[in-house]
């Protein structure tokens, strides 16, 4: 059950429109990459929760995840309090990863910043000896901490401090995107409404943001995030010769 990464989103699609380029590229390289979606989604204007477990399953069938595991925990209800932390926490114990991606620290919809509080507590109790918990089979799990974690971005923007490349993958990203079929790039929205997300020119302007992203390390398309807690550390710089940026 062992991850070297997990992702950590308030609703399904939040990896999707966030990092799922970036995931896949990890895929490509190797990496054991897993999902943990908080909620079903269960209170978003289109779709059923139902619906969009079905298409969660199917985007991490197109990005190669590993594990895709949904805690459903309650929409438009995430709180900071113990039941939810120790749910984190639990799975966090479960796939041990040594980064993490997690929601925006502040956003458009308040479940997203909600959510990156929320788990940045579970994240550090899932390191304390004296909070206990079991895995599926009642079995004590020993303490878990991972090494780095990362902000995606979401609908409002940041100054990054790290641009990821997915020149590569931004096709399987967008593919992940559009497994989310009643939420993105209707045509004919039928009996349910419109939303903010669901229009043509929310899909395209999601591919700009990429190309936005990507100029500013010299490449075609990039995903942005915000490391948490401190200065990124280094004690090699090859991650920086290995990049050749056009200035």
């Amino acid at each position: 059950m062992k991850l070297d990464v997990l992702a950590i989103a308030a609703h399904p699609d939040d990896t999707e429109l966030s990092c799922a380029g970036t995931l896949a590229a990890l895929v490509k390289q190797g990496k054991r990459v897993g999902v943990l979606d908080l909620t079903r989604g269960e209170m978003g204007t289109r779709g059923t929760p139902e619906t969009r477990l079905q298409e969660a399953a199917d985007a991490a069938e197109i990005l190669g995840l590993a594990v895709r595991h949904n805690l459903s925990l309650p929409d438009a209800g995430l709180t900071n309090t113990d039941e939810h932390r120790r749910a984190i926490v639990q799975a966090v114990r479960t796939y041990q990863p040594d980064l993490c991606f997690i929601n925006s620290p502040d956003d458009r919809h308040p479940d997203h910043g909600n959510a990156a509080r929320l788990t940045l507590d579970a994240l550090f109790y899932s390191g304390l000896q004296k909070i206990e918990t079991t895995d599926e089979h009642g079995k004590p799990q020993e303490t878990w901490r991972p090494s780095h974690i990362l902000h995606y971005m979401q609908d409002r923007t940041f100054t990054p401090n790290i641009v990821f490349d997915i020149s590569d993958t931004i096709e399987l990203k967008e593919k992940a995107i559009l497994a989310f079929s009643s939420q993105f790039n209707v045509d004919n929205p039928g009996e349910e409404p419109e939303t903010y997300i669901s229009s043509n020119r929310f899909f395209e302007n999601l591919r700009a943001r990429s190309a936005h992203f990507g100029h500013m390390i010299g490449v075609k398309y990039g995903e942005p995030f915000l490391y948490h807690g401190g200065p990124i550390p280094a004690t090699a710089l090859d991650f920086l010769l290995n990049h050749k940026q056009v200035r």
